[in-house]
């Protein structure tokens, strides 16, 4: 019995479909967010966070829900196109980076409206945005597609920080 596998059954392997792969990619990413909204009483309603001074530009509320939720399924199909693409050099730093930048993600909620520590939360979505920067330029050298599914991501974290360092200066 031959059990050598043919190139055409090696490549399979190596690429299966991204949605083999996103049908718990973007669940998990959708579902952790949440979660940690939830516990951390994220948004409008949290009494600390009504009580502080906001921007001109802090948007609705139900923006920020809208917003990341679109975002988490955008990241989930962009990790699951990089964890189908055949195994290359680099795809351990992507997928690396991107789980870092995503564990600050889910830690921010926390430490922002749980803890009630703005500037903390700052020096984090910071981070987040440098790593994400650094994620999209490992995820190009992969995937294209992968990478540009980040952009937006990486527009909101800007706006984000943005209304984050407006709350501390406002709220000195």
């Amino acid at each position: 019995m031959d059990v050598r596998m043919t190139d055409q059954e090696n490549s399979e392997i190596r690429a299966r479909p991204f949605w083999r792969y996103a049908i718990f990619t973007i669940p998990i990413i959708l579902g952790i967010g949440f979660l940690m909204g939830q516990l951390s009483n994220s948004g409008y309603g949290n009494d600390w966070f009504d009580a502080l001074r906001k921007p001109d530009a802090m948007p609705p509320g139900w923006m920020f829900g809208a917003a990341w939720s679109l975002l988490y399924i955008l990241l989930g199909i962009a990790i699951a196109l990089i964890l189908s693409a055949p195994s290359q050099r680099g795809r351990g730093l992507a997928i690396g980076l991107f789980t870092t930048q995503m564990l600050l993600n889910y830690s921010w909620s926390p430490v922002f409206f749980g803890m009630h520590r703005a500037s903390e939360a700052l020096v984090i979505i910071v981070t987040m945005l440098a790593l994400s920067i650094a994620t999209i330029f490992v995820f190009r050298t992969i995937s294209r597609p992968a990478a540009w599914l980040m952009l937006p991501y990486l527009a909101w974290l800007g706006f984000a920080s943005f209304l984050n360092y407006e709350i501390v200066r406002l709220n000195p």
